[in-house]
């Protein structure tokens, strides 16, 4: 009965398994196959609704206490053409015992609404060798004759290809129950997806009334109706039946995606303002703010473009309360100059980057690691930033809170890089208890001494007193130009240069309370991986496999890339071999063009070289997909000369 993509947990859901509680019997034709872990994912054309039904299978799976992690898989067009590989819309959702951190490997199971939507899974290596396939078959038939043979063409190449495959008349069923079926079938294969994970029918029903319910009640009572004809169509004819134990939940938890995370992190770190201009895959975050933000007295604010959104907000900031810009790659380069005016007049900004495939419009719904430099260096003349990366779905909340304070503590410009893998992924955490301390203190407006000066910067730290509009003797002119410490116009070298080496003193002093993350792993041996943002689930899920079957591999993950923590270098030293894992460009060594004098590493690699003239290596991808463990394992063998 829906066709809208957006995620039904937009809204933190709490996650509590009530003691006692009734459960349905379960597959009522073989018993369930216990397992540790599945990944199922449900693909349809654009508009259909499998989204939605991924979103409310990992929901449903949460709330029975499994680990998920879940990721939106979306066309480049906003409205592709049906029945096209191109076009192909869903979820990919990873259901396990314990707690999920990344996508995993390939698909155990797919779901298809047609057959060429099946396709774009298939021939992306995206789906298990041997793996189960659930597919429409109402285009056997279709009046089309060359639909109905492009179906057989698939039916075939699955058949010879090794996969099972189970056809099932979901058009038919559903027809039976609403008059187009397109418009209710994600819910009856919500229904089957729920009995082939013997999931609790009560659960499904609830987050199917959670789902809808902003709509009349025939609607959701229509959805229910779908929901159970398709489990109890899955229970009379499927064969297909798994359990996936979960442990009791023993602390309320929330499931979201990242760009929810940050926007609740907006709300907890008490920043009032936001600015942004839409920007796949960021717009959400602002969604988000704009149904509660009003609520706790807030404004989210839509500029005519991404220039205006960062001057506002610096706007709103220079008034007295660090405000918040939200973008993506493309957004974040038109910015930089209203950023760099930020650096000059030091006043407190936090920028979120929820990075994207480029260059230009590039790869808008895909996911990449491709900012980095920009968010460090990207710049015109010096201005230094602090750049901090999330790593997870819980990150992205506290990662907003920490940096309202490191902006607002040193008057900086603080950029958070997420990035399109986290912005739909969802993962349940721990439900925040709110902490005063994650405020800033109320705006000073007491009387300003009468020698003080605007730009009284501290000759340690670099940190001055910053003036507030409205506090007496405060009045100043501020300038984006060269300044002194009276903030007037000075072209001198000297004052320059005091400038200059002053704003750098903060990122100097931030470092030095910057503490490194512990090594995954042993504290030396033959490999470490080094990797930052949301690449860190799937590289210590990597390691774990390589320990397990006896390599001396181990893995560090960098919070924070502008300025780095201290230790560094002593790590990477103690291990015989240095590779970072990144989602963006790198030259393959093995290319016939490319040579040590020529290579271009991956970002990360770059810097660490640069700055501790280590020997890093450098292994990812830039194919808009998450990082997989499997394919992390393989490079680190091949590094190790063991592949």
């Amino acid at each position: 009965m829906t066709s809208d993509s957006t995620s039904p947990l937009g809204e933190a859901l709490e996650l509590r398994r009530e003691t006692g509680e009734a459960r349905e019997a379960g597959p009522r034709t073989r018993p369930a196959e216990v397992l540790q872990e599945h990944i199922v994912e449900i693909v349809s054309d654009s508009g259909e609704g499998a989204q939605r039904c991924g979103q409310s299978l990992a929901a449903i799976a949460a709330r029975s206490g499994n680990g998920i992690w879940t990721v939106e898989i979306i066309p480049a067009e906003i409205q592709p053409p049906p029945r096209s590989i191109a076009g192909a819309s869903g979820n990919r959702v990873r259901m396990a015992s314990d707690r999920v951190t990344n996508v995993g490997d390939e698909a155990d199971l797919v779901v298809a609404f047609n057959e060429q939507v099946l396709l774009s899974r298939l021939r992306t290596g995206e789906v298990k060798p041997g793996a189960s396939i659930i597919i429409d078959n109402c285009w056997a038939n279709d009046p089309d004759p060359e639909i109905a043979r492009a179906y057989e063409k698939v039916r075939a190449e699955i058949r010879a290809g090794g996969y099972r495959l189970y056809e099932v008349p979901m058009e038919a069923e559903c027809q039976k129950l609403v008059p187009d079926p397109r418009r209710g079938k994600n819910m009856f294969v919500l229904g089957m997806l729920c009995a082939i994970y013997s999931l609790d029918a009560a659960l499904a029903r609830d987050q199917v009334r959670f789902t809808f319910a902003k709509k009349d009640q025939k609607i959701i009572d229509a959805n229910i109706e779908l929901l159970d004809a398709g489990r109890a169509w899955a229970e009379a004819n499927l064969d297909l039946r798994y359990k996936i134990p979960a442990p009791p939940v023993t602390e309320p938890q929330v499931v979201m995606n990242g760009n929810a995370a940050l926007a609740l992190g907006v709300v907890a770190s008490g920043m009032e303002v936001c600015a942004m201009y839409p920007i796949t895959p960021a717009t959400s975050a602002s969604h988000y703010l704009s149904a509660v933000f009003e609520k706790v007295g807030c404004v989210v604010h839509q500029a005519e473009d991404e220039i205006a959104a960062c001057t506002f907000a610096i706007g709103a900031s220079y008034a007295g309360k660090c405000a918040v810009t939200i973008t993506s790659g493309p957004g974040l380069a038109l910015k930089q100059e209203a950023i760099g005016l930020a650096v000059m007049s030091e006043i407190p900004l936090v920028v979120i980057d929820v990075q994207r495939g480029g260059p230009s419009t590039g790869l808008p719904t895909k996911v990449e690691q491709g900012d980095l430099m920009s968010a460090v260096f990207g710049s015109h003349g010096d201005a230094p930033k602090v750049v901090m990366a999330a790593s997870s779905i819980e990150d992205c909340f506290y990662s907003v809170i920490t940096a309202r304070k490191i902006a607002e503590t040193f008057n900086m410009v603080v950029v958070i890089l997420s990035d399109a893998a986290l912005s739909t992924a969802q993962q349940p955490y721990p439900r925040p208890q709110f902490n005063a301390d994650w405020l800033a203190p109320p705006v000073d407006q007491s009387t300003v001494p009468e020698d003080a000066l605007p730009y009284d910067w501290d000759e340690r730290t670099g940190i001055m007193t910053r003036f507030i509009p409205g506090q007496p003797n405060g009045m100043h002119c501020l300038t984006g130009l060269a300044h002194d410490r009276g903030s007037h116009v000075a072209y001198d070298p000297e004052i320059n240069e005091e400038g200059l080496l002053n704003r750098s003193r903060k990122l100097a002093a931030l470092q030095t309370t910057l503490r490194l993350a512990p090594v995954f792993g042993d504290d030396d041996g033959d490999l470490l991986l080094i990797g930052w943002g949301s690449t860190k689930g799937a590289i210590e899920e990597a390691v774990t496999r390589l320990r397990a079957d006896g390599h001396r591999v181990s893995s560090l993950h960098l919070k924070y890339l502008q300025p780095m923590a201290s230790g560094i270098d002593t790590v990477m030293r103690r291990f015989d071999k240095v590779m970072t894992i990144e989602n963006n460009w790198n030259d393959p060594p093995d290319d016939p063009l490319i040579s040590p004098d020529n290579r271009r590493y991956s970002s990360l690699a770059t810097m660490l070289r640069a700055r501790w003239l280590v020997d890093v290596d450098c292994w990812g991808t830039a194919r808009g997909q998450p990082l997989k463990p499997a394919a992390i394992k393989a490079a680190a063998l091949a590094k190790l000369g063991k592949a």
